[in-house]
């Protein structure tokens, strides 16, 4: 038998706000219970509504703030704290950076339970229009009587209705209407769920997602909005193997790292960082910490397209590049040939899985790179030392495996952890990049 759901408060609460969780959300306790308050900052008094109760826990939304944090800035986006695109669009940009500091320095200590001998400045480069890859969704509302192109709304599952969006590219976020409108009017309207954005240093793809075949006249509207707008546009009918451009919508998709003379060629649907100009500042730090010498040979696992595989291998001996997307790998070593690159050799591997019998584990390396996804690096730790591994430069998306990695690393493999530092490669979220570097 399920539980009654317990009705929410009607009236409006005062609260003191004690302090901001690593999600961006004010923390207040109302009769020894923790509220997690949307839109309130540590220090703060603020009126708010009830919008979830829990048994160990409530959630609320402010309505008002009676007390100001110094802190607090105008949010740039009309629709800030309707769209769930962003949730810190109200603390200063710099605060927001050193919130995202303290937030790693906490899970290091509560998780890894080690602390960096020196912590490093916070990598910080543009704040709005940074966003040059997205999914947005994409939806015919009855109600409204129209399409919406976007974000879906803070805590729930529809879509926002977004006129534009500030962190996303202008090119794309000046155009959300102009977006949804062209959708409004195709005749498989209810059959795109979606569209991916894609750019480089060059135009920008759309992948129209598409669950019906478009009519001819779909097509002319497609295309007319490319030569408009200057979007390349391709189509994805099912599988990522299905996607392909409208006729003459086809583009070599790249971004250059200057410093390093590279130039990295990807497909629409390969994972590249989403803020390019922060990117090109992390692959200097990683190298500058990683201080690689000519006669280094260096491992790079999970390497992608080759971020940071390339511009190693200007600086090493050799390099070799491990990542589990055979077709990240077959694009890599295209990559490394176009950039007349020799000294790089790449493999595909599942990171997760056994790897005793890989050709690349019976070589010796004496410095690595990691760049795992959410779930962290665990699985490859135990070889680093077993290759000769003096030197790791850790890039992590998710601070609480980074912290649990590092508790291996340094609690049980004997590497120190030199230094540490977040990234603000997704300004005005609660997101979290960071880099750390160990050594034996």
């Amino acid at each position: 038998m399920s539980r009654k759901r317990k009705p929410l408060p009607r009236e409006l609460v005062e609260a003191d706000i004690e302090s901001l969780t690593h999600e961006g959300r004010g923390l207040a306790h109302i009769d020894g219970k923790a509220v997690f308050v949307d839109g309130a900052l540590a220090g703060e008094r603020v009126r708010f509504r009830y919008t979830r109760l829990q048994r160990r826990f409530d959630e609320g939304t402010v309505v008002e703030v009676l007390r100001a944090a110094p802190e607090r800035v105008e949010p740039k986006c009309p629709h800030f704290g309707v769209c769930g695109g962003c949730s810190l669009q109200h603390l200063d940009a710099t605060a927001q950076i050193q919130m995202k500091q303290a937030s790693l320095a906490d899970v290091f200590a509560r998780i890894g339970k080690v602390d960096p001998e020196r912590w490093l400045d916070p990598l910080v480069a543009g704040h709005w229009g940074y966003r040059r890859k997205a999914r947005l969704g994409v939806r015919h509302v009855l109600k409204k009587g129209r399409t919406l192109v976007g974000f879906r709304e803070r805590g729930n599952a529809y879509l926002a209705d977004l006129t534009r969006c500030e962190v996303l590219h202008p090119t794309v976020g000046e155009r959300l209407r102009i977006l949804a409108e062209t959708v409004e009017a195709l005749s498989i309207r209810d059959q795109v769920p979606q569209i991916e954005v894609s750019m480089g240093d060059g135009p920008c793809v759309l992948v129209f997602r598409a669950m019906a075949p478009p009519s001819a006249a779909d097509i002319e509207a497609l295309l007319s909005l490319a030569e408009r707008e200057g979007f390349h546009l391709y189509l994805q009918e099912g599988g990522v193997e299905t996607i392909r451009p409208l006729p003459g919508q086809g583009i070599d998709l790249h971004y250059r790292l200057p410093r390093h003379e590279i130039r990295i060629e990807f497909q629409p649907n390969d994972f590249t960082q989403v803020n390019l100009e922060l990117n090109r500042l992390m692959v200097d730090r990683a190298l500058e910490l990683l201080d690689v010498q000519p006669d280094d040979a260096v491992l790079d696992l999970f390497c992608g397209l080759g971020n940071f595989t390339l511009p190693l291998a200007r600086r090493a001996a050799s390099v070799v590049g491990v990542e589990g997307e055979a077709g990240l790998v077959a694009r890599a070593e295209s990559n490394a040939a176009r950039n007349g690159i020799g000294n790089a050799r790449f493999y595909t591997a599942n990171l997760d899985g056994e790897l005793d019998l890989q050709p690349w584990m019976r070589e010796r390396f004496t410095r690595a790179l990691l760049d795992p996804p959410r779930s962290g690096a665990l699985q490859v730790l135990d070889c680093l030392p077993r290759l000769g591994v003096e030197r790791i430069l850790y890039v992590s998306c998710n601070p609480a495996t980074l912290a649990r990695d590092a508790d291996r690393l340094v609690n049980g493999l004997g590497y120190k952890l030199r230094a540490a530092g977040v990234m603000d490669m997704f300004p005005h979220t609660s997101h979290m990049e960071s880099m750390a570097l160990f050594e034996r």
